[in-house]
């Protein structure tokens, strides 16, 4: 029996070819999107201002980093009770003067939770597009978050009216090609199951409890391209910050 012999530059590039399309290796590629050295900046309201208590989404996030090795620079710009409008107007001061490589904006509680204080929806999608291409045409990298969800009553007459403001994120994104992180589903998913009047994963119904952080933490590092492997690494360090 004769053995097929390959030309020198096939005995190369074939085990290369296959190994690079074996599902083991295809599951290797990609990784966090965010690369060593970048900064990233999140922008945001009270939830994201308790993002940098011990238990909170943002200092989650960098713990992520550091078991993970991977130095980045993160910057907390939340600033509590703010809306749309309030993030729009200090864009420039908080997030651009950093010349960050990306930004994390988590904006629309505040303005359907004041209500008459609040900003309707029209004003909304103008100023979410304009914090959006701004950030754009700064060579930032947006990543959007969806409103979550005010009250852990999915029926409650602000999360009616909140649904309009998140389907307009999702359509931003879309249109503007930028990542969206649904975090209004990730939360609707979990009340949906609810069997008491106990809080789930919220201290008021609002802000954030343990769970609340690492359900924010969770989904927002998955958009970013986070591994699986680098996940699990990271929640084991996550319980010890809940159960010291």
């Amino acid at each position: 029996m004769r053995l097929l012999r390959l030309p020198p530059f096939f005995a190369v590039v074939l085990p290369a070819a296959l190994l690079f399309f074996h599902p083991e290796a295809i599951a290797q590629q990609g990784g966090l999107k965010l690369k060593r050295g970048q900064t990233i900046v999140f922008l945001g309201d009270s939830i994201t201002h308790a993002g940098s208590q011990p238990e909170g989404y943002v200092t989650l996030f960098k713990l992520f980093c550091g078991v993970n090795g991977h130095e980045l620079r993160v910057i907390n710009a939340g600033i509590s009770g703010h809306k749309s409008n309030d993030m729009l107007a200090r864009l420039d001061k908080d997030v651009l003067a950093h010349r960050p490589d990306w930004v994390s904006i988590s904006c629309g509680v505040n303005d359907v939770w004041h209500g008459e204080r609040g900003v309707p929806l029209p004003d909304y999608k103008k100023n979410m597009t304009e914090m959006v291409d701004r950030c754009q045409r700064n060579g930032v990298k947006v990543l959007l978050l969806t409103a979550t969800p005010i009250y852990e009553d999915l029926n409650s007459p602000e999360n009616q009216k909140l649904r309009g403001y998140n389907e307009f994120l999702r359509q931003l994104a879309k249109e503007k090609n930028v990542l969206l992180c649904d975090l209004f589903q990730a939360f609707e998913t979990v009340y949906k199951t609810k069997n008491s009047d106990a809080k789930v994963l919220t201290t008021d119904g609002v802000h954030m409890n343990g769970r609340g952080n690492r359900l924010m933490a969770r989904e927002i590092l998955r958009t970013l391209g986070a591994r699986s492997n680098e996940m699990g690494d990271a929640e084991n360090r996550w319980e010890l910050v809940n159960n010291p």
